[in-house]
């Protein structure tokens, strides 16, 4: 009935999202988050994180 709308439907909602810079953050924060490092403050925990996705 739309041809021209049903085109343009397939071609962007037929794109799928990327996890890949999520997953490379969680990854981040699970290394940042160790044992030996169960005592970081919430702040200082944020900031070496964003230092870390700066480099």
């Amino acid at each position: 009935q739309y041809p021209t709308i049903s085109r343009i439907a397939k071609d962007y909602l037929a794109i799928q999202g990327s996890a890949v810079t999520s997953e490379r953050a969680f990854s981040s924060g699970g290394i940042t988050g160790t044992t030996r490092r169960n005592r970081l403050l919430p702040t200082t925990f944020e900031a070496l994180q964003l230092l870390k996705s700066g480099y």
